[in-house]
């Protein structure tokens, strides 16, 4: 493994500032030295001091960004993401990217000028979460019927003293609408079952909330031998994350919120009692495995870019 990692981040909002912390973590667990830049668009904007002791410096001019970087984090907005990566490809050798890839299908990833011998990772954090990884270790899919998955939450609730008005989930031009925004769900379905043959959907605004983004999507997706249900809305007043896998034996809930698994039938329970900050580490960490040849990279820019174009547009055989 690679001795000592120079990196940035693009965008340092919450998950930036996560992700940071992360990799902090995890590379002074594997005694791994690094540096770490900040690359920003707005003077005004401070840092704090927990944040700023990890700081090695701060770029708001491209011009004077070094083109010798071993990973560029693009954690700003999704609707800069295509630009954003296009811009900084020659500064560095590889790149992670906060999910959703991009905001809108009618791009030419060809533009990008992707070097085929680096690493493009797309965020997909649920895949690490110990009930997707019970699941896709445990669960025999060929007796699976069907599943059904709802994540549902409200969106005022997201970020507390943040007016959610402002935010960009509440704008489709800014990547906000739940069909890109909650597109983890896509992510971990195509994990676990692969590619539907066909996927209908229907979205749009149904509540009171004061946005130009969509607030409900539905899907039905049919796979070879099963059939899936998707339900995202952005109102809902009580949380709810999980998937119900509906086999020949039992009904299995995965809860991802409360992080268990429950037979329904057979009455078996099994916590695990993770924090989110858990799985976010473990992606973090999986992320260097990748660079260090250790492991694949499940989600580069195609394939997240063919997830967005399900959860967008869905698939007609």
């Amino acid at each position: 493994m690679k001795k000592n990692y120079k990196i940035a981040i693009i965008g340092l909002g919450s998950i930036g500032t996560r992700h940071l912390h992360n990799i902090v973590s995890v590379l002074q667990k594997k005694s791994i030295k690094y540096t770490i830049d900040l690359i920003r668009s707005n003077k005004n904007k401070g840092i704090s001091e927990e944040v700023s002791q990890y700081i090695n410096e701060i770029y708001y001019s491209y011009d004077a960004v070094p083109f010798d970087y071993d990973i560029i984090f693009i954690t700003n907005p999704t609707h800069l993401h295509f630009e954003t990566i296009k811009k900084f490809i020659p500064n560095t050798k590889h790149m992670f990217i906060e999910k959703p890839i991009f905001n809108k299908l009618d791009v030419l990833i060809d533009e990008l000028c992707l070097k085929t011998d680096s690493v493009y990772y797309v965020a997909c954090p649920l895949r690490y979460t110990d009930v997707i990884q019970y699941l896709k270790e445990k669960i025999n899919f060929y007796k699976v019927y069907c599943a059904r998955v709802i994540c549902s939450s409200y969106l005022p609730d997201w970020r507390p003293n943040v007016d959610y008005k402002n935010t960009y989930s509440a704008h489709k031009e800014q990547g906000g609408g739940v069909s890109i925004d909650l597109i983890h769900e896509w992510d971990y379905l195509q994990y676990l079952f692969g590619q539907p043959e066909q996927v209908l959907n229907i979205k749009g605004k149904f509540s009171n909330l004061e946005i130009d983004s969509d607030d409900l999507s539905l899907y039905i997706a049919k796979y070879k031998k099963m059939a899936v249900e998707v339900h995202l809305d952005y109102f809902g007043r009580e949380p709810i994350r999980e998937i119900q896998i509906f086999t020949d034996e039992d009904t299995i809930v995965g809860d991802i919120i409360n992080s268990e698994i429950r037979y329904l039938k057979s009455g078996k329970k099994i916590p695990f009692g993770e924090t989110r900050n858990d799985y976010q580490r473990r992606e973090i960490s999986y992320f260097f495995e990748i660079l260090d040849g250790r492991e694949n990279n499940h989600n580069d820019i195609l394939t997240a870019f063919e997830t967005l174009r399900i959860a967008e547009k869905g698939k007609t055989l």
